[in-house]
């Protein structure tokens, strides 16, 4: 029997090597790798289609949080609000500039930020939040922008799992001060390597980021700051460009794969379908759900999911957990003193998340037969506590 990949890159390559073999021979012949009339193109085309004035490339998506947090000065002394269930890039790069990440617990729906839990995680050394387009659900942008307003904060924008993504029409990156996506192969626009970009309307902003990104200097051997080297590849810009004329496709057949998996997951039960709430529209980078015991009871202690987890990885079936520590449990933050149950909503959702095979060429098929896999896990008493 045929393995299932958690996901799949070779089919998507397969239906556009020939232009990527091209574009990326047309970058060999021309001998110009770095930054150049390729990149400047690519710019330009994701900020089309993002919805900004302006877009600068990089050499990831933590570089661009990185350098988004830079440019707008914030460092030692300053507090950012930020999810504790993301990847460990959105918090490690807050600390990376000298400030201090405030985690605010999530919502089991969406697991995103509990955005009623915000106002009270505000102090007066609060200078922005951060919010995370988890899985590629969007942030309800309107309320956080309200109360962003309202207390004079920044909003950085991590938009590194939903590419394509949008809030009231408007797409993720264009609604706070400034987006920050990845461009790793493994995202809904990926690259053939590592990649990044951070879109905004600020042209002030997005010019103090182009000199960040060179070492400082806006002149060339003329410093002006202590930057960084942060660049994106001529040769993964071609690709990105050709990828990008797809993108919209792809989270479509993304959104079909997703639909199918939750008409077919929806009866059975302790199992939690993701939600998709009204107003947002998903791209659906990972399809997470959330095992409990048959008890009724939530489990703590992940044992539920693991066993359903090799089960299905012995039925051929690979899947993910995103993600089994939260940050605020993570041994380098310790020293923020976050007690045992503080974040409580975040440390059961930890236990009880997998994520399941999400790629645009998932077959109907494929899905039946993982689907049909979960519920003999549960018949061979997997749920059970």
């Amino acid at each position: 029997m045929n393995s299932i990949p958690p996901l799949d890159l070779t089919q998507q390559y397969e239906t556009i090597s020939d232009e990527v073999n091209a574009a990326v021979l047309a970058v060999l012949a021309s001998g110009q790798y770095i930054n150049g009339p390729i990149v400047a193109d690519f710019e330009q085309q994701f900020a089309q289609y993002i919805g900004t004035t302006e877009c600068v490339t990089c050499n990831s998506g933590t570089d661009a949080l990185f350098l988004a947090m830079r440019a707008y000065g914030i460092g030692p002394g300053d507090e950012v609000i930020t999810t504790p269930f993301t990847f460990f890039a959105t918090a490690e790069m807050v600390t990376a500039v000298g400030a201090t990440p405030v985690f605010v617990d999530i919502d089991p729906d969406t697991f995103n930020l509990n955005l009623d839990l915000i106002e009270a995680a505000i102090t007066p050394r609060t200078k922005a939040i951060a919010p995370v387009h988890l899985f590629g659900q969007p942030v309800d942008m309107t309320r956080l922008m309200a109360i962003a307003r309202k207390h004079s904060l920044l909003v950085i924008e991590d938009c590194a799992q939903a590419t394509g993504a949008t809030w009231q029409g408007q797409r993720v990156g264009s609604i706070g001060h400034i987006g920050c996506f990845s461009f790793f192969p493994t995202k809904n626009l990926g690259a053939c390597g590592d990649g990044g970009a951070i879109t905004t309307n600020d042209s002030v902003i997005a010019a103090k980021i182009r000199m960040l990104r060179e070492h400082g200097s806006r002149q060339r051997y003329y410093h002006e700051a202590i930057g960084t080297t942060s660049r994106l590849d001529a040769l993964q810009a071609a690709i990105l460009r050709i990828k990008l004329q797809r993108l919209d496709q792809w989270n479509a057949q993304r959104r079909a794969v997703a639909a199918y998996y939750s008409q077919l997951l929806t009866p059975l039960p302790n199992l939690v379908t993701p939600t998709v709430i009204p107003g947002g529209e998903h791209t659906w980078h990972q399809y997470t759900i959330r095992l409990t015991a048959t008890d009724g009871q939530t489990t703590r202690d992940g044992k539920v999911r693991d066993r359903v987890k090799s089960f299905l990885q012995a039925q051929g079936i690979s899947s993910m957990i995103y993600y089994p520590v939260p940050l605020h449990q993570q041994a380098v933050y310790q020293s923020l003193n976050y007690q045992p149950g503080q974040l409580p909503v975040v440390e059961q959702v930890a236990h009880e998340v997998l994520s399941l095979p999400m790629f645009p060429e998932l077959t109907p098929e494929q899905q039946e037969r993982i689907v049909y896999a979960l519920k003999d896990s549960r018949d061979q008493g997997m749920f059970s506590p």
